[in-house]
């Protein structure tokens, strides 16, 4: 036991020149470094700062641009459907214009026809008249067995067309 005593022996000699080189240091540290250590670091902590709010600035800046971009889909959005709405409705516009385009050019073509339709039907009637007439005439000729005027003959002939055309 005696040999672990002196291993651990207490010198005061040792601990007042501890404390004084403790001290020195400390003293050298304060007038000597701890100004330029704490310009240091306050420079430090200013350029973090900086750094800091930039960065805020730069994020406040892209979310300024990210909204004006969500702001300009969103009227680029609005604006397609207004050029597919009038685009839509250009094309119903020019559909019906189309459509009663086309249904006077039948109405127009109807009308045709029918004029035509009416003018052959007057020819085949003034043919056929003409055709009964002769006829008619063929017919008195025999009958009668003298030659009939011609305004006899043409009476005659609207008399039986008149007829004719009654029933």
């Amino acid at each position: 036991m005696a040999q672990t005593l002196q291993l651990v022996n207490i010198n005061t000699d040792t601990i007042i020149f501890t404390l004084i080189n403790t001290l020195l240091i400390f003293l050298l540290y304060k007038f000597l470094l701890h100004n330029k250590v704490m310009a240091i670091l306050d420079e430090r902590k200013k350029k973090i700062n900086e750094q800091m709010d930039a960065a805020k600035a730069a994020q406040e800046e892209a979310q300024a641009v990210k909204q004006e971009y969500t702001e300009r889909l969103e009227k680029s959005k609005e604006e397609a459907a207004q050029i597919v709405s009038d685009a839509v409705k250009r094309a119903g516009d020019r559909e019906t214009e189309i459509i009663s385009q086309a249904h006077a050019e039948a109405a127009e073509l109807k009308q045709r026809a029918e004029e035509s339709i009416a003018l052959e039907k007057k020819k085949a009637l003034n043919e056929i008249k003409d055709q009964i007439s002769d006829i008619v005439i063929l017919a008195s000729e025999k009958v009668c067995e003298k030659e009939i005027s011609k305004q006899d003959n043409e009476s005659l002939i609207n008399k039986f067309i008149a007829e004719v055309g009654n029933e």
